[in-house]
């Protein structure tokens, strides 16, 4: 394969630190290094221009795509109400498609044909980059060292960069796997590959532990207009910031911690533990205010448009019609979702405490056990007769079939 120029994912860590050489090496290109900063923190991005040049590329490019994730991608899938197996809230890969998108727009804006990044021939990521950059520019070459080189263990990409003289903060005796964005952290890896084993308090870096959560509970206001956060307690902020004071107060009350075991896409089963604070409380916070709005039609409907909505964003398919369709029908839905909620943080719970919308279909004259002059309970009979006539007939058949045998 020839290769002139290639831009690579880069995160200044251990695996990407390598793979700069290692393709200079092998394919004699030129390498630019892409970084995306989709809210890892500060310490993650420290110094990691000089880390890629370092370790010999020809260049570095760090791209703010905190908003652009938030946008196009966190507020549109909360509206899908999209959670994976029950319980993950897709934090690693709805970060994916805006950091695939902007890798393409870089290397084309650069000149290169050709696309690199550090993930291994296990794991899920490998297929959400690749189908992403198959859809927006399949011209483009991809290499994945993992799946071509010979290393096979930390210490021995360790040994190549000592042979290389290139300086790296990494060790041999890194514990965890860690991923983190401005929705969330997980953590893989460790005593976490045993699934009989409970996760220390070394593994969780975000929240407090529900047991140290203070003993007193939080109330968070949340106002949402067609399913799109608005406001916290009444101040008006845009995505990002929303989303960081979310984090602070739900880490603060020990929400949002999961320790599960997951189904990858490439067929095996991995043991993760995901830190989702923020989000915790934001999908929370629309659900309560779903019950209000929503009839039960329209709430089936969205139960099953989120359960295909995370499947299709788990397995990396965001650039496909079939995400525009299903997320036109979510955000259509959602126009009605606009109100107020309030959330009661403790210990590590969320739960809705107050809620009210212009779109209600929550009628107290309906639901009271008062006295009423707009429901007559005498209707109901007749409604239960039809509602139950195909048992009513089963039920029939099954009396006159017992009659003839006997």
């Amino acid at each position: 394969m020839s290769v002139k120029k290639v831009v690579l994912a880069y995160s200044g860590g251990l695996d990407t630190s390598a793979i700069v050489p290692w393709l200079k090496d092998n394919y004699n290109c030129e390498v630019v290094a892409f970084v995306a900063n989709v809210g890892q923190g500060d310490d993650e991005l420290a110094g990691v221009e000089e880390k890629a040049i370092a370790s010999g590329a020809s260049s570095c490019y760090v791209v703010d795509l905190r908003d652009q994730l938030m946008r196009e991608v966190v507020y549109p899938t909360l509206k899908t109400g999209a959670v994976y197996e029950g319980q993950y809230l897709l934090g690693t890969s709805m970060a994916r498609p805006v950091i695939a998108r902007a890798q393409v727009e870089l290397a084309l804006k650069v000149g290169a044909d050709a696309l690199s990044h550090g993930c291994t021939g296990k794991g899920n990521d490998q297929v959400r980059f690749e189908s992403a950059f198959a859809a927006l520019a399949p011209q483009l070459k991809v290499i994945a060292p993992w799946r071509e080189w010979e290393f096979s263990s930390r210490q021995s990409l360790l040994d190549y960069l000592v042979e290389k003289k290139i300086p790296t903060t990494s060790s041999a005796t890194k514990i965890y796997s860690r991923d983190a964005n401005l929705w969330h952290i997980s953590h893989e890896g460790g005593e976490l590959e045993d699934p009989w084993c409970e996760p220390s308090e070394q593994v969780w870096t975000w929240t407090k532990s529900p047991e140290q959560a203070p003993d007193q509970p939080a109330y968070v206001e949340l106002s949402f207009v067609a399913g799109e956060l608005q406001k916290i307690n009444g101040q008006a902020l845009a995505p990002v910031e929303a989303l960081s004071l979310l984090n602070d107060i739900g880490a603060e009350h020990g929400v949002g911690r999961i320790d599960i075991v997951e189904n990858r896409l490439v067929g095996m089963k991995s043991r993760g533990c995901y830190e989702t604070p923020g989000g915790t409380i934001l999908l929370a916070g629309l659900q309560g205010l779903e019950a209000l709005v929503y009839d039960r039609t329209a709430l089936n409907y969205r139960e099953e448009i989120g359960l295909k909505f995370a499947q299709l964003v788990y397995d990396g398919r965001w650039f496909t019609p079939l995400k525009d369709a299903l997320l036109a029908a979510a955000t259509s839905l959602a126009q009605d979702l606009t109100g107020d909620v309030v959330l009661k943080l403790y210990k590590g719970r969320v739960t809705v405490a107050k809620r009210r919308s212009v779109n209600s279909l929550y009628s107290e004259a309906f639901a009271t056990f008062e006295d009423d002059e707009v429901y007559n309970q005498q209707d109901a009979a007749g409604f239960i007769r039809l509602y139950s006539l195909a048992s009513r007939i089963r039920a029939m058949h099954a009396a006159d079939k017992t009659a003839q045998e006997s």
